[in-house]
């Protein structure tokens, strides 16, 4: 009993840790766009005032919904990402402490964000959402595969699928296939984040707000939530897989680099963010299972191979 209340003690505090993270990574998001379009930006505490102002706003569920699986779908979303956040600081934090297969899991939970999306969309039967949910499922059937080639790649040179092996082992991106492995799962991630240029399951210009389009209320806020989280989550998965990750017991300075390597990441986020034009759906399947998967199969080959 006292180690479930210890384990669920750590969940709970994961979730505010990566929420309260990822709402700041989610303001820096939205303060470096408005400066790129010239726009003054958001205070720097609006992306909190924002959810609260949801939480405190009424639930509506549509009629003819599913209403258990409506209003489920979001806690699944908000789950996923703060158990993937709570395994990657668990690696990095207490080396060691892990289990043989934790990377294999982490894979599996960092999919249950997008999951809950298409859940949410369907469960609606807005004919606007299910779309967004549909083009949603497109994406995590695109992006998958290519995304685990490139995490096959550490798993190749080190030859173990513990994350804490992979971080006591050098950074993959110090060798050809490491290199070519960041560059595939950064685009993924872009993806798994549904942003510009792969957001066309949201496209509010085309399905005003896609999947969350009957979502109000403290739902739409953990949807909010859980996005702002990934933002923070995904980006440390690939400093933790691919970049050595972050060592908080040699001292300041490599910390400080460590966390470097997690703001280099979402500044590359940002960038493409604001400097590429959106992808139809069909557009992002083809690059996904085209170019990205051969580069993808290339650095796993050379992994192999080296």
């Amino acid at each position: 009993m006292d180690r479930l209340i210890f384990y669920v003690a750590m969940f709970v505090a994961a979730v505010l840790f990566t929420a309260v993270i990822g709402l700041v990574t989610s303001w820096i998001d939205r303060f470096v766009t408005a400066r790129v379009q010239m726009r003054v930006g958001p205070p720097f505490l609006q992306p909190f005032y924002d959810v609260v102002k949801l939480m405190i706003k009424e639930t509506c569920v549509p009629a003819g919904g599913s209403r258990f699986l409506f209003l489920s779908t979001p806690l699944i979303g908000v789950a996923g990402a703060g158990l993937a956040s709570l395994m990657i600081w668990r690696a990095l934090l207490f080396p060691g402490a892990g289990f043989e297969g934790d990377l294999i899991v982490v894979l599996y939970v960092l999919t249950l964000p997008a999951i809950s999306v298409v859940l949410g969309a369907f469960a609606s039967r807005n004919p606007l959402a299910s779309l967004g949910g549909s083009r949603e499922m497109k994406l995590i059937l695109s992006y998958e595969l290519p995304f685990v080639l490139a995490v096959l790649v550490p798993v190749i040179r080190t030859g173990s699928i513990r994350l804490d092996a992979i971080l006591a082992a050098e950074a993959a991106v110090r060798s050809v296939p490491g290199v070519l492995a960041l560059l595939v799962a950064v685009l993924c991630m872009q993806a798994k984040l549904t942003l510009v240029p792969f957001d066309a399951p949201e496209a509010e210009t085309e399905l005003t707000g896609g999947a969350y389009l009957e979502y109000s209320g403290p739902p739409l806020a953990m949807f909010k939530l859980t996005r702002a989280m990934m933002l923070f989550t995904m980006p440390m998965f690939l400093v933790t897989v691919l970049c050595g990750g972050i060592d908080f017991g040699l001292g300041f300075v490599p910390a400080v680099l460590g966390i470097l390597k997690y703001v280099g990441l979402v500044v590359v986020v940002v960038l493409i963010r604001n400097t590429a034009p959106r992808l139809r759906i069909d557009q992002a399947v083809k690059f996904f299972w085209g170019p990205v998967t051969a580069v993808a199969l290339l650095a796993a080959a050379l992994a192999l191979w080296q």
